[in-house]
This record gives structure tokens, C-alpha cells and sequence, in this order.
């Protein structure tokens, strides 16, 4: 028996979600719902010169509100993507915002939205200590996000992940009322979405669910949340990727793209603390980072979570439920999806080891690791993932 003193943390959970298909023709009611006039729309280029944004505008536009697009993000959304935003939004006099798009146009509009009217740098927002606090919550403008990728869930988070140019680091923003008002969840919005992409995105919701199951701390209910996304992503993610078309299993992904950044609330860890400097410093792909490093973190952990994953290899029905049935399967599925196996297979070299290493130790996510982390470890962890060496 454990000591009760220990069972104490604080819980957030997820907010209003339109989920389902045919759900963006509630865009411009949600859009009022939450105050807005003159929204401004923040997407990426990409989906900029899609049917489905125009669409987007024209709904609302049909609907008498002032929305106006915006479409400078890269990837991995950069502080000048951030900047930009923020200048458009006070130039069109907008109201609020809405999110549309992947990870890097959710986590971009809604650090748009939060700081532009802050007398106060995005950076210095940054999820360290009580850094948020620092921030006018009476100024944060009004968020509506529409996911249009399963992997992020950015939807249901409160942070955004921004890269600071000044110093290579990606700065993880974060504040309570980061937290999209409301969601509209569309799986028809995610249909074109590339095999690759889908693979890609969707390991990134099971390195949430499983970082946040693994991290230490007491939130039974991220933990439940996050072993039933896990179950729903090995079911569901390899039908979306090789049925892209198939309404259902995008649903199903979506569901579980958001019940990972619902969970991840209780932590992650060094999947993400290695995976978020070599995003920053290859330009590599945020999701396929992760499923990159995952068996290789597994690993490194093992000490520290060999009963959990006793638990959730029998849940996910694993055969004899245990570390090396969840670690096989893992490798299994990256395989099928078509997921490399190292990352020199994804164009990372070792000669940024020490600065890869050094960031590594500072993210934020070092912290809910399972296993404490130390440079010499971290290196020889980041070696092996970079040469595709699991012991």
C-alpha cells in the first residue's frame, strides 16, 4: 500500500467537441458561440490552397462574419510564423481565432491567439515554473479548433510548440486558457491526408497516450484515457492509413488523437525531450521523430515500467501480456506502417550529438520520464536510435 499523501494532483479536462462527420457546417454558430465577429483563420500553405478552406470562409462569410485567412506555418511553426500572425490579427482587427489544420496550424493559431493582445514576448510564456501566470487571462482572444490530421490532438491541448529561432529550442507555450473554447471534429476533413502523413501522425498519438500512461505521477484518469486510445490506434490507424478514404477509421483515429493530448496533461517524457531537438535542429518530421524513437525509449525504461506494460499488453490482447509482447508489437507496427527504423534513415547525423543531448536534458518533458535523465544514458540512448541498435 502506497501513501495516500501521494494521491494528490490537479486535473483538466477536455472541452466542448462538435465531433462527427458533416460537423464543419457548424463553424460560423461555433464561431459566434464564443464571441467571434472577425475571426481570423490560421492554416499552413498547404491546406491554404485547398477546396476545404475556401469552403471554410465561405461559410462563414455567408454568415456575416469578417474572417480573414492566414497562412504563413511552417511545419514546425517558427516564432516569425507567430509574429506574423500576431500582426495580422491586430492589422484585420480581429476577435479570435480559428485553429485549422494540423499540429503546427492548431498549435500556431492558438499561440496567436494568446499572446496578441500580451504586452509580453511569446517566449516568455514557456512552460517553466509559473511562467503563465505572467499573462493577462482577460486578453486571451477566443479559440475554435478544426483538427484536419489524427496525431497532435492540439485540439484538446493547452500548449503550442513553437520554434525559437533565436536559439534553436523549441519552446513548449502554455497557459489553462490555451485550451480551445470549442472543437469541431470532422473526419471527412481528414480523408486526403497522405499514407505517410496518416502513419506518421497517428504514431504521434500513441507516443502521447503511451508517454503519458508511463509517466509517474497519479492521474488514473489520463491513464484510462490514454490505454483505450492506444487501443483504438492499433486497431484503427493501419486501416487509415491503407483505406484513407475510409470515414470510419478516421473518426476512430481523431477520437484517438484527442484522447492522447487529453492525456499527456499527466506527462510525457524522453520520447519527446530527444524528438523535440532534433525537430528543432533537422527540420524532421514531429511525429515521425517519435515513432522513430519509441522502441528505443521503451527500452531505456524498462526498469521503470515492466508492470504497466504487463497491464496494457494484456489489454490490447497481446498474447502473453508482458514488456517484450508490448516492445514486439511496437516494432511490428512501425514496420507495417512503413515506419524507418532509425534515425539516420530520416536524414539525422550524429554531429549535433552534444547540443541534441544538452537540449534534451532541459525540455520540459525530461522531467515525467519514468527513468531520471543524465547525459551519459541520454547519448548512448540518442547513439543507438541514430544507428537503429536495440539491445
Amino acid at each position: 500500500m502506497g501513501d495516500a499523501a501521494d494521491l494528490k494532483s490537479n486535473w483538466n479536462f477536455p472541452t466542448q467537441v462538435l465531433f462527427g462527420p458533416g460537423r464543419i457546417a457548424s463553424l460560423p454558430a461555433g464561431c459566434r458561440s464564443l464571441g467571434m465577429a472577425r475571426p481570423l483563420l490560421v492554416t499552413d500553405p498547404g491546406l491554404a490552397a485547398l477546396p476545404m478552406i475556401a469552403e471554410a470562409l465561405e461559410l462563414c462569410r455567408a454568415d456575416g462574419l469578417g474572417v480573414a485567412l492566414f497562412s504563413e506555418v511552417k511545419g514546425n511553426p517558427t516564432g516569425a510564423n507567430v509574429e506574423a500572425g500576431i500582426a495580422a490579427f491586430k492589422a484585420g482587427g480581429h476577435d479570435g481565432v480559428i485553429a485549422f489544420g494540423g499540429g503546427s496550424a492548431l498549435d500556431a493559431g492558438k499561440t496567436i491567439a494568446f499572446v496578441a493582445r500580451q504586452s509580453r514576448h511569446w517566449s516568455e510564456f514557456e512552460d517553466r515554473g509559473t511562467n503563465w501566470k505572467l499573462a493577462d487571462p482577460e486578453a486571451i482572444a477566443p479559440i475554435l479548433a478544426v483538427p484536419t490530421t489524427a496525431g497532435t490532438g492540439s485540439e484538446t491541448g493547452r500548449v503550442g510548440v513553437i520554434l525559437d529561432e533565436r536559439d534553436h529550442i523549441k519552446k513548449i507555450v502554455f497557459h489553462p486558457k490555451m485550451l480551445p473554447g470549442l472543437v469541431i471534429s470532422d473526419p471527412e476533413l481528414t480523408v486526403g491526408l497522405p499514407a505517410k502523413l496518416t502513419a506518421a501522425t497517428g504514431m504521434d498519438a500513441l507516443a502521447h497516450c503511451l508517454e503519458a500512461y508511463c509517466a509517474p505521477g497519479f492521474q488514473p484518469l489520463c491513464e484510462g484515457i490514454a490505454v483505450e486510445g492506444m487501443r483504438l490506434i492499433k486497431d484503427w490507424l493501419p486501416r487509415a492509413v491503407h483505406e484513407g478514404q475510409d470515414v470510419e477509421a478516421r473518426a476512430y483515429m481523431l477520437a484517438a488523437a484527442s484522447m492522447g493530448s487529453t492525456a499527456f496533461q499527466k506527462g510525457l517524457g524522453a520520447i519527446h525531450s530527444l524528438s523535440h531537438p532534433v525537430g528543432a535542429l533537422y527540420d524532421t518530421h514531429h511525429g515521425l521523430t517519435n515513432a522513430v524513437f519509441m522502441p528505443y525509449v521503451l527500452q531505456f525504461n524498462r526498469t521503470a515500467i515492466e508492470a504497466k506494460m504487463q497491464r496494457l499488453a494484456a489489454w490490447l490482447g497481446l498474447g502473453t501480456p508482458g514488456f517484450p509482447a508490448f516492445l514486439d508489437w511496437v516494432l511490428r507496427f512501425r514496420e507495417e506502417l512503413g515506419i524507418p527504423h532509425s534515425l539516420a534513415e530520416i536524414g539525422v547525423d550524429d554531429s549535433r550529438t552534444d547540443e541534441i543531448v544538452a537540449m534534451a536534458l532541459d525540455d520540459p518533458t525530461a522531467p515525467t520520464n519514468p527513468v531520471p535523465l543524465e547525459a551519459a544514458p541520454v547519448r548512448r540512448l540518442f547513439e543507438d536510435a541514430l544507428a537503429g541498435r536495440l539491445a
